[in-house]
Formats: structure tokens, sequence, C-alpha cells
């Protein structure tokens, strides 16, 4: 599923390319990507005629903005690509859910094979109600060793389950959690209010250290994710546990383990991670 990095490296390619773009119409080819409430007659009448201001991220979430202060949020799920027409391998695409066709001759298009993606309408209003819901950015200066030590002391999950809680961190998902807690020596397992001051320092670090060194690779291509022009991210070559059970640790050559917490899948090595 595209996390914090892969949706930073969609953001950065569509920045590029699509601000000053005007929507003519809207092709709606799947509704079931639209959200709750949102159809694709409203999307339509909606958008139509109105310009492209500019394009950001909150957590997971690509975020077109639009003049009168519209803003379509885009969250990917677990298989969605958001591409111009113009790209080089939009030729490529199979699944396409949402078209939005601009007067420039080009469109922006939301790809989604297993449509588990969301798009989502909102006015300034509903826009301030959604940001509300999403908690910390990971790469912004709010986010402290002070408070991420406050707000994991307030939880017996499982510290890789509490980082993938989009309320407290947005952004954070399977791969970069289980990364960091590789890299500040931290077993997924441990109950997130165990941790000690030293150790939510260091798993701050990590988790800032290992977002930005992927956004750097343009995010990781496991299956499915790919950029705004359909490329693959590089930064699976340089996964240390991730997806990697039954290999020998990069640091200490013990192989590495999988634990299944709440049905989803964490690795770890048993020796660098007490």
């Amino acid at each position: 599923m595209p996390e914090l990095p892969e949706a930073e490296t969609i953001v950065r390619d569509l920045r590029a390319r699509i601000p000053g773009g005007t929507v003519t119409r809207v092709s709606v080819a799947r509704p079931d990507v639209l959200h709750t409430g949102l159809t694709a007659a409203a999307l339509g009448r909606r958008l139509r005629g109105r310009t492209v201001t500019g394009v950001s991220r909150r957590g997971k979430n690509v975020v077109i903005e639009f003049d009168a202060g519209l803003r379509l949020i885009i969250n990917l799920g677990m298989t969605g690509r958001v591409v111009t027409s113009d790209a080089s391998r939009a030729g490529e695409l199979r699944h396409i859910a949402v078209s939005l066709h601009l007067r420039d001759g080009r469109a922006i298009l939301y790809d989604d094979a297993r449509r588990f993606g969301d798009l989502d309408l909102r006015d300034e209003a509903g826009w301030s109600a959604r940001d509300a819901e999403l908690g910390v950015e990971p790469l912004s200066d709010a986010f402290t060793a002070d408070l991420l030590h406050s707000l994991s002391r307030m939880s017996t999950s499982p510290i890789r389950n509490w980082l993938l809680d989009q309320k407290r961190i947005a952004g954070v998902g399977n791969i970069y959690a289980i990364e960091a807690l590789f890299r500040a020596g931290i077993r997924p397992t441990r109950r997130a209010r165990t941790l000690r001051r030293r150790e939510t320092i260091a798993l701050r670090d990590e988790l800032r250290n290992v977002l930005r060194e992927s956004i750097n690779s343009r995010g990781t291509t496991i299956s499915d994710y790919r950029d705004a022009s359909g490329e693959p991210g590089a930064f699976v070559r340089s996964l240390r546990v991730y997806d990697r059970q039954g290999e020998p640790c990069i640091e200490c050559g013990t192989l590495i383990k999988r634990v299944v917490l709440s049905n989803r899948s964490a690795f770890y090595c048993p020796s660098c991670q007490k």
C-alpha cells in the first residue's frame, strides 16, 4: 500500500505538471472509488471550470487544490495511481477509474486495479474537518521525540500497530514502521508504553530518516506502486528487514523472523531488536 514517500513522490511530480490546468469535464468509469456520498454527477458539476492551483500531501493522501477552495483528496488504497495522460507510460494504464480532462488536451488519470482507493471532494470547511482527523506529520517540526514519547505512553498496543494509526502519525504504513523499528533496535511486538525515552528519540529519528531516504529513491515498489510518470520506486533495494523472512540480518547474520500482528506481517531480527 502506498505510504507517505509514495504519495509525496506523486505530489512532487504532479506539482510540476498540472497547476494552471482547467477542468473541462470529468469521466467516472468506476464510481465505487468515490467517497461515500459523492456521486459522479456531483464531482463533474463541482470541478467543471475549476483551475488547479496546487498539489499537496496530507499523510498518505494526494491533495489536488482548486480555486474556490475545493480540494480533491485522493487516497491511493493498495493499487491506486495518479498519472497525467502525457506521462511516458500512461499508455500502460488498464484500470482508469476517473479522468479529469483539462483544457490543454491532457487529463489527470486515476487508475486503480483493485479499487480500494478513495476520491473525496471537500470545500474549505470540509477539508478542515478531514485534516483534523489525521495526526502529526512525521517530517514536520511538530513531530518531536517528546511528542512521540508522551503519545506512546498512553497505549498498550504493539508499537508496530501503534505507528500505523493515522490519527496519531499521518503517513506511516507497515513498510516504513518495520524499517524504522529495525533501525532503532525496537522489536515490533513491544508495547508502545514500555518504550524508554532514549528509544523514542531513536525511533523518531529513524522514522524521519527512512521516510526521507525513500522519497529520495522515489518510493518503494514491491508490486503495484508507480510514480506520476508510471515508473516504479527504487527504495525496495534498500529494505533491511521488510519481507525478508528467513534471510540473514545485514547487521548480525541472524535469520529474519516474521510475526503476524492484527492480520498484517511484521519482520524483525531477534538479535538486533531485543
